[in-house]
């Protein structure tokens, strides 16, 4: 397995569109604390972003060693927005083309109902004709939020170029089981897995809203901070199943510690849990 950095560290959990922190300042602190990656997001690089200024990003990353390990080309897909989140799908063109400029083999895409699978059949057949792939994260308020849900839209879409985003905290706020059983099932579609704690109790500051099981409270707390989830048994889990992608930092570290801190404190942590491929540039 090797890490990789969401730029998400320099971003709040409720905007997504606002970064604290540039690109180079990003690239710096993700290289000297041996990330491999980037995971790139429209709060820095998007389809909004002028052609010129996406290939300087490509070179700013490759002078420090950096792949990118996926792209999230527009801000409605983080932001799982009910109506514009899935847009892509109608017209993945402007984001393959995207993904081609920096490098990336992966895109995350965002499904709201049944009526999206045959334009993800669509779109994950215009990926493939490039060589790329798409993956939805395991994300509450989507197709999304339950294992047995999940793995039966995979199978609707049908395509062996679309696959997952595992991601456990969110598994967690839909009361799904994100550890090893989960994992031994999913295994097989995970394209990419991101990470990010927290801790649910009645009292919790923030609320996850779930189509689930309605308003879940929590409170964000840092990756390497007792209590939360049990990252050693879902990376142990994970390399027990074979998965050899990539592991992301994918916290809002804006309200927690500033993404210096958070990546370097982040990668000491899983590394002292799990042990991970190479050091900046390994993705590559």
């Amino acid at each position: 397995m090797k890490l990789a950095l969401s730029v998400r560290v320099a971003e709040s959990f409720d905007d997504k569109r606002r970064a604290t922190a540039s690109l180079e300042d990003l690239a710096r602190i993700a290289a000297g604390n041996g990330y491999a990656a980037l995971c790139m997001r429209a709060s820095q690089i998007g389809i909004h972003t002028p052609p010129a200024e996406a290939r300087r990003a490509r070179q700013t990353l490759d002078a420090a060693g950096l792949a990118v390990s996926m792209v999230t080309g527009d801000f409605p897909i983080p932001e799982n927005d009910d109506v514009r989140g899935p847009e892509a799908l109608r017209d993945i063109g402007p984001y393959l083309d995207l993904a081609e400029a920096l490098g990336a083999d992966l895109l995350r895409v965002c499904m709201k109902s049944d009526d999206d699978i045959p334009y993800a059949q669509r779109a994950a057949d215009q990926a493939a004709e490039r060589g790329l792939r798409l993956a939805h994260q395991c994300h509450t308020r989507s197709l999304f939020e339950e294992v047995d849900r999940s793995l039966a839209v995979l199978a609707a879409i049908g395509r062996p170029n679309f696959g997952l985003i595992y991601e456990p905290a969110n598994l967690d706020h839909c009361g799904q089981d994100c550890g090893p059983p989960a994992i031994r099932r999913l295994a097989p579609r995970i394209f990419n897995v991101y990470l990010q704690n927290h801790r649910i109790h009645a009292h919790g500051a923030s609320t996850a809203n779930t189509w689930c099981r309605g308003p879940v409270a929590f409170d964000h707390v840092p990756m390497w901070e007792a209590g939360g989830l049990p990252f050693g048994a879902i990376l142990a889990a994970l390399a027990d199943a074979g998965y050899d992608g990539y592991v992301t930092v994918h916290q809002a570290f804006a309200g927690l510690s500033g993404p210096g801190e958070a990546a370097a404190r982040s990668a000491a942590f899983l590394r002292s849990v799990a042990p991970f491929d190479g050091a900046a540039g390994a993705g590559r």
